[in-house]
């Protein structure tokens, strides 16, 4: 038997989030995973309100340890003219974060839009409602509204016919509804544009390829590791998602030879993975218990979630236990991994399906409680159950 285990967190948005801290603590979470999300990106985080942010967490019985996310800038990602200046609110940041306790900081290295979806309401069979990304509605989106300049090219012949006959069957309010689902911001997300400034954005990455975004990836990590290390943050990499270019925009953290090459290229004890098994688990061709197993000792934040692949590039977020993720062969591989380093790695029960009295209220998408509650008692049994063995119960 063993005593090291997951520690339980849930995401939390702040003192506005529609589910306040006390009904996260009922549902069995030790901690919050959070942001100062009004704090502009590129701006370094006063310290007097990261400290008022966990007084906030620790009245209400909570603990803070792991953020998610201090935002990099598009000029870093672009290393545009502001980038040193950039880089030094970004490492006067992390000091103050560890000056109040925070030992994890997850980013990611996304260009332009964090976490897309293309249906914020889709609804299962049982009626609950989950997010859904379909690339055919990106197509429509891209070809027919942002009306990107060659975009056909990203595309196959069948998925561009579709687009168009979708996109004139549409009316304009399910045409704006596509679009603000697309670049509004969803929960957590680093920016929100309009369409003009969407195509704006992504006109200037036209000198960034995959290439010169890794180079970026690297010279950022070059510089704001050493801090991390001096301080005692470890900084995680959250994963593409969708793990795929989208819009023209390089996608360069979405295979495990991706990551292996972010260690190589900068192999800090303070570089390290948020391991998304539903980011990773879109892509048929990631072995996610493996990459558990082979990145182990690199992983210091898990979201555990599970999508269900459809044909045609298209996905769903599944029940945390269903889907495509392999999720008994995932949480074994976490099991046998802290069960060797004898430590407790950071988890929180990934998005969740609307459901039940959820169905009625203004959420978050993908972060109501109920569905998210669901999963983390599905995953705390799971977990409890490999690490004790029948044996034990």
């Amino acid at each position: 038997m063993t005593d090291v285990l997951m520690t339980q967190a849930m995401r939390w948005f702040g003192p506005r989030d529609p589910v306040p801290l006390a009904h996260i603590r009922q549902a069995g979470a030790t901690e919050v995973v959070t942001a100062l999300h009004h704090i502009p990106n590129g701006a370094a985080w006063p310290r007097a309100e990261i400290a008022a942010h966990r007084a906030l967490i620790e009245a209400a019985g909570l603990r803070w340890t792991t953020v998610e996310s201090v935002p990099v800038h598009e000029a870093i990602k672009t290393a545009g003219p502001e980038r040193d200046r950039l880089l030094d609110h970004y490492a006067a940041t992390l000091r103050d974060l560890a000056a109040e306790g925070v030992t994890t900081v997850t980013y990611n290295f996304m260009p332009l839009l964090d976490w897309t979806r293309t249906d914020l309401g889709w609804a299962l069979p049982d009626g609950a409602l989950a997010l859904r990304f379909e690339l055919d509605a990106v197509a429509v989106y891209d070809l027919h509204i942002l009306k990107r300049p060659g975009a056909e090219a990203d595309y196959a012949p069948d998925v561009i016919e579709r687009a168009a006959r979708r996109f004139a069957a549409m009316d304009e309010a399910a045409r704006v509804r596509l679009e603000r689902t697309i670049i509004a911001g969803l929960p957590g997300s680093e920016e929100s544009f309009t369409s003009a400034q969407f195509l704006d954005a992504i006109h200037g990455y036209a000198d960034t390829g995959a290439a010169t975004l890794r180079a970026n990836h690297v010279a950022f990590l070059a510089a704001m590791c050493p801090v991390a290390e001096e301080v005692g943050i470890r900084l995680v990499v959250h994963p593409d998602d969708p793990p795929f270019p989208i819009f023209g925009l390089p996608r360069v953290v979405s295979t495990e030879a991706d990551v292996a090459a972010l260690f190589a290229a900068v192999p800090s004890i303070a570089n390290g993975l948020c391991f998304c098994s539903g980011s990773f688990g879109v892509r048929a061709d990631n072995d996610l218990p493996g990459m558990v197993r082979r990145l182990g000792e690199r992983i210091g934040f898990l979201h555990l979630r599970s999508v269900q692949r459809e044909p045609d590039g298209a996905f769903h977020e599944a029940a945390h236990l269903e889907g495509s993720a392999e999720m008994a062969a995932v949480v074994a591989e976490v099991v046998a991994l802290q069960q060797h380093e004898g430590r407790s790695i950071v988890m929180r029960p990934d998005h969740g399906h609307q459901m039940i009295d959820d169905l009625n209220k203004v959420t978050n998408p993908g972060y109501s409680l109920l569905g998210r509650m669901r999963g983390l008692a599905e995953l705390r049994g799971l977990e409890r159950g490999l690490a004790y063995g029948k044996a034990n119960w």
